[in-house]
C-alpha cells in the first residue's frame, strides 16, 4: 500500500487505490502460499488460482477505466475537499485503511493457508459453486456496463442485462465471491474466525464505501430515482412495475 501511495502522489490521483484493491488480495494469497508447507495440495493450488483470477480480473477492469480517464474519480475528489492535510490523510484515510480492511476481508484465505485438509468435501463444492456463480455475475455485470458506457447518451442510466435485476451486479458478485471463499475454507483450523472476511466486505459495500457513496452521486436524478423504485439495490430480482 506504500507503493501504491507513492504511485498516487506521482499521478496526483488517489483513485489508483481501486486498482490496488484486487492486486492486494493476490499478494496476500501468494505470500501465505509461499510460507506454507502445502505446495503439493490440490485445494491449496485451487484456492490460490481462484484468488489470483479474481484479483487480476478486477484490477484489469478498474485499471482500464482508470488509465482511460484524465480526471480522478468523483468520490476521491470529494474526500480531498474535506481534508486539511491532504498528503497525510491520503495515506491514512485511503491507502492505510484499505490495507487494513484488505487483511480483514482476506481472513478466510489466510486461515486456509495456515493448515488445510487434502481431500475435497461437500462444503468445498458448495463454496466453489457459489464462487464461480458470483465471479461470473460480477464479470458479466462489469462487461455490460463497460459496453454501455461506450455508446450511452448524457444522463442515460444503465438498465440492461444484469443491471435490470439489480442496481449493482458487480457489488453483488464481489460480496458473494467472498462468501464463496469462506464456505470453501470451512472446517480448517479456526475457520469460524474467517467469517470476519465476508462480513467485512458486506458491511463496506452495503454500508460505507460501495453503494452509499456511488448512489449519493445520483441524488436528485429523476431517472435514477425511478430506477431505484423499480430495481433492487443488491439481490437480483425481477423489476417492480
Amino acid at each position: 500500500m506504500i507503493f501504491w501511495y507513492i504511485t498516487a502522489l506521482v499521478r496526483k490521483r488517489n483513485d489508483i487505490a481501486d486498482v490496488a484493491w484486487g492486486l492486494g488480495f493476490v499478494t496476500i494469497a501468494w505470500a501465505n502460499f509461499i510460507r506454507s508447507d502445502m505446495h503439493d495440495d490440490f485445494r491449496t493450488w485451487l484456492t490460490l488460482a481462484l484468488v489470483t483470477v479474481w484479483g487480476i480480473r478486477l484490477a484489469l477492469h478498474i485499471g482500464s477505466r482508470h488509465f482511460s480517464h484524465d480526471e480522478e474519480d468523483g468520490r476521491y475528489v470529494d474526500m480531498r475537499k474535506k481534508w486539511k492535510y491532504e498528503k497525510i490523510q491520503s495515506f491514512t484515510n485511503v491507502f492505510l485503511s484499505q490495507g487494513f480492511f484488505m487483511l480483514l476481508v482476506a481472513t478466510p484465505i489466510m486461515l486456509f493457508f495456515f493448515e488445510t485438509p487434502t481431500e475435497l468435501a461437500w462444503f468445498n463444492c458448495i463454496g466453489l459453486a457459489l464462487w464461480v456463480f458470483a465471479f461470473t455475475f460480477e464479470a458479466v455485470g462489469d462487461y455490460q456496463l463497460k459496453q454501455f458506457i461506450k455508446t450511452k447518451e448524457k444522463g442515460e442510466i444503465m438498465k440492461q442485462g444484469l443491471w435490470k435485476y439489480t442496481r449493482h451486479p458487480n457489488y453483488f458478485g464481489e460480496i458473494m465471491s467472498w462468501w464463496g471463499f469462506f464456505i470453501f475454507t470451512l472446517f480448517t483450523p479456526y475457520w469460524y474466525v474467517g467469517i470476519i472476511g465476508p462480513l467485512t466486505i458486506t458491511y463496506l459495500i452495503l454500508g460505507v464505501s460501495g453503494i452509499p457513496m456511488l448512489e449519493k452521486r445520483y441524488k436528485g436524478n429523476k431517472d435514477y430515482e425511478q430506477y431505484k423504485e423499480e430495481t433492487n439495490a443488491f439481490f437480483p430480482w425481477f423489476p417492480k412495475s
